[in-house]
């Protein structure tokens, strides 16, 4: 929990007691690669910060075709926030990639822990923040760059994570076909 409380540290200030209740909100909790965070279809009910691990968020079409929408890696939070603040089914999946240690913390505890003191304020509105900036870069390479583009966006902004992903979740992000990654990388390299 210390990584949660220092990564927390870096956005705002917490007074202890506040420390306090948060910690009497969150728990631990291991996930083995392949086992998911939230489901597609269900009612997300909580959020959790990675410790340890990747995770990928990810839609599956009608036909059973995955889109990947995303990769998180240490030091995120993992959230269907949508359709958690909605208490609507989630349209994505969240999956371990690697064994995983998240710090889970119970969406309504949050809201009680939050609405009883301004110092969550910063919290919330950073990550909100960070989390629509991710979400307008990946729209506008999407729009604008071609695969390769993409790609090399993808070596830059997440430097290493090609090596823990599997070639077909990395295609999948990118929008393409693993057959296409592996021709643009041969031209890169």
């Amino acid at each position: 929990m210390t990584d949660l409380l220092q990564t927390i540290l870096t956005i705002t200030n917490i007074p202890a007691p506040e420390e306090e209740k948060l910690r009497a909100i969150v728990r631990s909790q291991q996930l083995k690669k392949g086992d998911l965070f939230i489901k597609e279809g269900s009612v997300p009910q909580k959020f959790a910060f990675v410790s340890s691990g990747l995770f990928r968020y990810f839609y599956v079409s009608k036909k059973g075709r995955e889109f990947t929408k995303g990769f998180f890696q240490e030091h995120s939070f993992i959230v269907s926030y949508s359709a958690m603040i909605k208490q609507a089914p989630s349209h994505h999946a969240i999956e371990a990639l690697e064994d995983s240690r998240v710090h889970v913390i119970d969406y309504q505890k949050w809201l009680q822990l939050y609405n009883n003191h301004p110092c969550w304020t910063p919290l919330l509105v950073s990550l909100l923040q960070k989390g629509y900036i991710k979400k307008e870069a990946r729209e506008r390479e999407f729009l604008l760059l071609d695969a390769r583009e993409r790609y090399e966006s993808f070596l830059r902004e997440c430097p290493g994570l090609e090596h823990r992903i599997k070639q077909h979740h990395v295609a999948s992000y990118l929008g393409i076909t693993p057959v296409a990654l592996s021709r643009i990388r041969g031209k890169i390299k």
